[in-house]
């Protein structure tokens, strides 16, 4: 039987393609996927472009998969298969000739609205100023409310991809906790800046006392075992947080990542300092939130109805 080479797969990705780790996760997901589908249909051998055909059938109508996620095991697929013809040459990709509409409808980004943002903040109370000599421990004496309370702040503020914030180190805030240095897609670095005064106070205190009491190398978010918090375990807290301000539908990071655009090109600010904040190669990806922000704009225009009160007169 042909194996899924997964774990080589995955060594190219990583080594040749510098993939973060999200990537090749879903990488991951996506092959794994493909695999039990192999053996669900007892598949011994290469598959064809027809094999191709009914796994997307069978993740549409047996697993209700969305458009997206269908599309995203699709196109991974294909990126495996290229992988495999050219390091073995006698195999042929099931995706050559193959003709699939992988076209999913276009949705604008969903960011966090005002209102919704002033409640979540008021909600997380600041951070406090941390006692050094208090040790470690005083770690723990900080509400995870109040840490998932600065981080949302530094997501809003940054445009920071969860992943991305969550794999810094204290060696990566510099310039007095006001700039942050990061590794996104593509391994290509960039640096972010923290804006607004009292949210550099908190994160200077933050950063402080993670530099004092546990040096540059150390993970600059942790969660209660001194680990590293995972992208995982922050949006399980703000799933928690969600339904306890009764907020719907709940709040996600890549929705912070959405409101950062949106906002900063509702204030005026070019899209092109907007595409380097957020890491986007190309400046295509980031002209969506101009239409978030039209929308913003019709609705401000429909809500002042000049006309109406013209007419009125």
């Amino acid at each position: 039987m042909t194996k899924i080479k997964i774990k080589e797969f995955e060594e190219y990705c990583q080594e040749q393609l510098g993939l973060s780790q999200h990537s090749l996760r879903a990488y991951q997901q996506d092959l794994s996927a493909f695999a039990k589908f192999r053996t669900k249909i007892s598949l011994t051998v290469l598959p064809t472009g027809q094999d191709v055909i009914a796994f997307q059938k069978y993740l549409r109508e047996e697993q209700g998969a969305s458009p997206s996620t269908i599309r995203r095991r699709l196109v991974t697929l294909r990126s495996y298969y290229k992988w495999r013809e050219e390091a073995f040459p006698e195999e042929r990709s099931p995706f050559d000739g193959l003709r699939l509409d992988l076209k999913i409808p276009k949705r604008l980004p969903r960011p966090v609205d005002r209102p919704t943002l002033s409640a979540l903040f008021q909600s997380a109370e600041h951070i406090i100023d941390i006692d050094p000599v208090a040790g470690p421990q005083s770690l723990n004496e900080i509400s995870a409310t109040k840490v998932t309370g600065l981080i949302a702040r530094l997501l809003v503020v940054t445009g920071l991809r969860i992943s991305e914030l969550t794999e810094l180190r204290v060696q990566d805030v510099t310039g007095g906790a006001t700039r942050v240095r990061v590794r996104g897609k593509g391994d290509r670095e960039r640096t972010v800046y923290v804006a607004n005064d009292r949210l550099q106070k908190d994160f200077r205190h933050y950063w402080q006392w993670k530099f004092d009491t546990q040096g540059s190398q150390a993970w600059l978010f942790t969660n209660n075992n001194g680990e590293r918090l995972t992208s995982q375990a922050y949006r399980k807290r703000l799933r928690t947080l969600s339904r306890s301000l009764r907020i719907e539908p709940h709040l996600t990071p890549h929705r912070f990542r959405h409101s950062a655009a949106t906002l900063l090109i509702e204030e005026g600010v070019d899209i092109r300092l907007v595409q380097r904040l957020l890491g986007h190669a190309s400046i295509a990806t980031t002209e969506i939130y101009t239409k978030v922000s039209d929308n913003s704009l019709s609705t401000a225009i429909s809500a002042a109805d000049t006309l109406s009160k013209v007419d009125a007169l």
